[in-house]
Order: C-alpha cells, then sequence, then structure tokens
C-alpha cells in the first residue's frame, strides 16, 4: 500500500491500465474525428470515400490494441499529482471553449478557412498540461506536433491555399498523430 495515497499496488496498476486504455481509445477517435475532416478537402471523387473506409479501419485497430496492448506488463505506474482529475476537467473545458471561440471568431471575420489551423492549434496546446495531469509524458510531443502541424496550416494559407487543402493537410497530419500516439499509449505505456 501507499502510503501518500493509501492505494495498492493492484489499484494503481489498475488505474495505470485504465487510463492508458481509455487515453488511446480517446485519441483513436478523435484521429477519426480529423481524419474525416481532412478528407472532406479532398475533391477527387473516391479519395474521400477510400479515406473514410481507412481511417475506419486504423481507428478499429487501435481501438483493439488499446485493449490488448494495456493487458500486458506494465513498464511504469502513473503518478497523478494531487487532483489530476479536476484539472482534466478544467484543461478540457479551457479547451472547448477556445474551439468555440475559434469557430465564432473565424465565421464572424469571413474567414473560416482558419478554423482547422485553430482548433489544431487549440488541441496541440491542451496537451501540455494533460500531459502532467495523466503523467503520460509522450503526450508532450503529440502537443508538439500538433501545435506544429497548425503552423503549417498556417504557412500552407499563407501560401494561397484555398480551404479545402487547408482542412487536408491539417485534418488528415492531425489524424496521423493522434493515431501514432494512440498507439503509443496502448503499447508503450
Amino acid at each position: 500500500m501507499s502510503a501518500q495515497t493509501g492505494t495498492t499496488d493492484a489499484e494503481c496498476l489498475a488505474l495505470t491500465r485504465g487510463l492508458r486504455r481509455r487515453g488511446a481509445i480517446v485519441l483513436a477517435v478523435f484521429g477519426l474525428v480529423w481524419a474525416l475532416a481532412g478528407g472532406s478537402g479532398v475533391a477527387a471523387a473516391p479519395v474521400p470515400v477510400v479515406l473514410g473506409v481507412v481511417a475506419a479501419v486504423v481507428t478499429a485497430g487501435a481501438v483493439v490494441v488499446a485493449f490488448r496492448g494495456t493487458k500486458g506488463p506494465v513498464n511504469r505506474l502513473v503518478r497523478l499529482p494531487e487532483k489530476w482529475n479536476r484539472g482534466v476537467g478544467l484543461v478540457n473545458g479551457a479547451e472547448l471553449l477556445a474551439i468555440f471561440a475559434v469557430i465564432a471568431a473565424s465565421n464572424a471575420s469571413g474567414r473560416p478557412e482558419f478554423i482547422p489551423v485553430g482548433i489544431c492549434l487549440v488541441v496541440g496546446l491542451h496537451f501540455f498540461p494533460l500531459a502532467r495531469l495523466f503523467d503520460q509524458p509522450q503526450y508532450t510531443w503529440t502537443a508538439v506536433l500538433l501545435t506544429a502541424l497548425a503552423l503549417v496550416g498556417l504557412v500552407v494559407l499563407a501560401a494561397g491555399s484555398g480551404a479545402e487543402t487547408v482542412r487536408a493537410v491539417v485534418g488528415l497530419g492531425a489524424a496521423l498523430v493522434l493515431w501514432g500516439s494512440s498507439f503509443h499509449v496502448a503499447v508503450r505505456g
């Protein structure tokens, strides 16, 4: 039993596995959402449908790996900070408000092409505190990659590309980052 928290090693192990499984599943599902958004930016007739099917298969695979991978040996138990779940709620609430603000500001300014870039930036930034709150250091890389991807989206916009191209680049890129994080969390912990 841990003197600090009053939990047993078995409870810590179950919490570690549960958090990693849920994290891997959430990452995979949001990877699907981003892939579908990105696929909607590709105009060539069968490509969006093919991307949707591939995205569904990759997401299903990630969910299967999340259940199987987290049953294996755990190399490191999570060390959660005090009131971690409250912090997660605050971070996710702030993320949701920021996403609504991005959508509202982009639409109000007549620049809806900034929506995927702004949302990607918000999602990327929200992973920085989640890395600490969930004791998942790899979320820092998720944060860095999504934030960098948002900047790539800005460059694509500045180069004169249309909203569809930006949506495809940011959406498909974000899907790959989230799926990669999902598999990593499930398999490596």
